[in-house]
């Protein structure tokens, strides 16, 4: 069955980035696609070293646990990634994660090519589209296809829960992920 991966980088359990990746995979799922969700939380992701090794092989060097993720990545069509939103940026591991990632394909057989998916940003007031533009470098950089929704993919959330109070934001989750599963579909 095809796969979406989901990436959360929340360091809170059961925050309201897992809670709006959860909306989004729901949809997901509804439209007839397996999902997966990999949290970020209690990972010591580290930097990339630019050591060049992964382009030997074919994984990072680095026994982080990220090779886990990247093989995840690898067996699945579509991959969103959803972070909390921290002055205005992406959390770092999550944007170092997301760099190594993109080293490992571009270094050995370009598997980010081609899948499906986006970023998602949640946060109290701000810094929401600085976060998305970040994030969608990875994505266009990895010659991925990132299909739209009815809004930019951000909701609003301090306390846990107050995301899933975001009617809008929430609405442009789950538009965006079934436009993924739909995507995916028609791709294939």
């Amino acid at each position: 069955m095809t796969k979406v991966l989901l990436i959360c980088a929340s360091p809170r359990k059961n925050g309201n980035t897992s809670q709006v990746l959860e909306a989004c995979a729901d949809v997901i799922e509804e439209n007839g696609l397996e999902t997966e969700t990999v949290y970020l939380k209690g990972e010591k992701i580290e930097s990339c070293r630019a050591c060049g090794r992964c382009a030997r092989i074919h994984k990072c060097k680095i026994e982080d646990g990220l090779n886990e993720i990247i093989d995840k990545i690898r067996d699945s069509e579509g991959l969103i990634v959803g972070t909390p939103v921290y002055f205005g940026t992406a959390r770092g591991d999550l944007m170092a994660a997301l760099q190594r990632i993109g080293y490992v394909s571009m270094n050995s057989d370009n598997f980010l090519s081609w899948k499906v998916g986006g970023p998602v940003a949640v946060a109290r007031r701000g810094g929401h589209t600085s976060t998305i533009q970040e994030l969608l470098m990875f994505y266009l950089i990895n010659d991925m296809i990132i299909p739209g929704s009815t809004y930019w993919n951000m909701v609003f959330g301090l306390e846990k829960g107050e995301a899933l109070d975001d009617d809008e934001g929430i609405r442009t989750i789950k538009r965006f992920g079934e436009n993924v599963a739909n995507l995916i579909k028609k791709i294939n």
